[in-house]
């Protein structure tokens, strides 16, 4: 996606407090560009899964070959509210070692100011021009299809994560968290009103979901003209503790496409939008990036399908067992147990002189 090169010139000179506004590094394209991300079906153009490699020599095999590492965040940095062992070790030496990193997540409970404040809470020195959230993937669709200048509210199902970001390019909307514990009254002849000028529904994950919701964007999507239907992700499950999976984004998503019949834009991974924003701004050679994640179905598949180098990593919901399996056809590069592998040599030789 073609991002105009005057603002993104801007962008790179942006300072932490301004990198959380997308308004300056607007995603400018053509409308066919638009359209090839609006309900794209993404497929793994992969070989057979007997071919994944265990990482096992990464000084040879992978540091040399990678310029830039696209980090998912739960399952790979973090779990839960959790910073998995070794992670900040792992990222210091990746950049003493000049390795450029950011840090892509399809959690859009939080702005990317919110996911500084995460980072920085978990004791890892993450600038934010490094962090990338589907909560901004979706403002920044927005500004790429030119919604603001259409006069149209957005009604939000999630929370405050996509608020924020839609308060940073001036985006009317309204739902999210408010609309939590609301139940629209359903006797007799009662019908639950909505507003006519809504021009999107944007999905993104929810712990307060309730049916107010689902019938108010069901309205939305079904009975205003032209309103389109946005998922941040369709993720199955997620990381909300260190102790277990959790029904993710894709159980909200999938209520919504079952009342309405229709598919959503999907705009976080495994959705090219962001890749193609890193790629323009940044000048970067996706065949020298990595795609770094625990999920085969977005991570990986936004490596694979994007022209990117994939490493699979065990430390979130995919096993060994799923990944080595007959039925799955998605097959990254290399996987390994988590990250912090990288430097398993080195790792090795500190142990042994312990």
């Amino acid at each position: 996606m073609h991002i105009a090169r005057s603002a993104l010139s801007a962008a790179l000179m942006a300072t932490s407090a301004r990198a959380f506004s997308p308004a300056a590094s607007a995603f400018k394209s053509s409308s066919a560009a638009v359209s090839n991300l609006s309900r794209r079906t993404f497929s793994s153009t992969t070989s057979l899964n007997a071919n994944v490699l265990k990482l096992t020599e990464p000084a040879k095999d992978l540091l040399p070959n990678v310029d830039v590492f696209i980090f998912d965040c739960d399952g790979v940095i973090w779990r839960g509210d959790s910073v998995i062992e070794g992670i900040p070790e792992t990222l210091e030496k990746l950049r003493a070692l000049g390795k450029k990193m950011y840090f892509v997540t399809n959690n859009s409970t939080k702005s990317r100011k919110g996911y500084k404040k995460k980072f920085d809470s978990l004791g890892l020195d993450v600038p934010a021009e490094e962090i990338f959230s589907s909560s901004f993937a979706a403002a920044a669709y927005l500004e790429q299809t030119n919604f603001k200048e259409s006069g149209k509210k957005v009604y939000v199902v999630g929370e405050v994560g996509i608020q924020e970001e839609l308060d940073l390019i001036g985006v009317p909307h309204f739902g999210g968290p408010e609309d939590a514990g609301k139940q629209p009254d359903m006797g007799p002849g009662c019908a639950l009103p909505h507003d006519s000028d809504v021009g999107a529904v944007i999905v993104g994950f929810d712990r307060n979901i309730n049916y107010y919701k689902i019938q108010y964007a069901q309205l939305c999507i079904n009975e205003n003209p032209g309103c389109e239907f946005i998922a941040t992700n369709t993720d199955a499950v997620t990381h909300l503790t260190d102790a277990q999976e959790w029904a993710g984004n894709g159980s909200m998503v999938g209520a919504i496409k079952g009342c309405t019949g229709q598919e959503p834009t999907v705009v976080g991974k495994p959705s090219p939008l962001m890749i193609d924003y890193l790629c323009s701004k940044l000048g970067l050679d996706k065949g020298r990036i990595c795609m770094v994640g625990d999920r085969l179905d977005t991570d990986i598949l936004f490596g694979t399908d994007n022209g990117l180098k994939s490493l699979l990593v065990l430390s979130g919901v995919t096993t060994e067992e799923k990944l080595l399996s007959q039925e799955n056809t998605i097959t990254p590069d290399y996987y390994a147990d988590s990250i912090v592998d990288f430097f398993v040599d080195e790792n090795a030789k500190v142990e042994a002189t312990a």
